[in-house]
């Protein structure tokens, strides 16, 4: 009985959020005192070569005396990202016309110079060299 009922009391709540490869495990637990703490749970499925797959786990614990401080980081935080990318996901991932930011400046002074497409250049062969 020991075991199980350590477990048992251990886990209060619990909350799984699904995103691609990744899973987020949100589990409230009791301390020994009977106090209560978060745990967040990140696990990522990896796929080895032969086929077969494992997860890396990454644990964060969270104490009540850090909440206050801990949801205005995280707000300040994706509020900030939000504000200055806005909340489309940009990946090439998410966007099949996808492309980096390097790339995409090319692009546009290709396209400023007057150079649209690649039937503006040339193909040189080797033997005009």
């Amino acid at each position: 009985m020991g075991e199980n009922y350590n477990m048992e009391r251990e886990e209060i709540f619990s909350k799984v959020m699904r995103a691609g490869r990744r899973t987020y495990f949100f589990d409230v637990r009791s301390t020994r005192a009977g106090d209560y703490y978060l745990t967040i749970t990140e696990s990522k499925k990896f796929t080895n070569d032969d086929g077969s797959f494992h997860y890396k786990k990454h644990k964060i614990y969270l104490y009540k005396e850090d909440f206050q401080e801990f949801k205005d980081s995280l707000a300040e935080m994706t509020d900030y990202i939000v504000n200055e990318k806005g909340e489309e996901v940009i990946s090439a991932r998410h966007q099949s016309d996808y492309k980096p930011e390097e790339e995409q400046a090319k692009v546009e002074t290709i396209q400023a110079n007057g150079h649209t497409d690649s039937s503006n250049f040339t193909d040189i062969e080797f033997d005009d060299i």
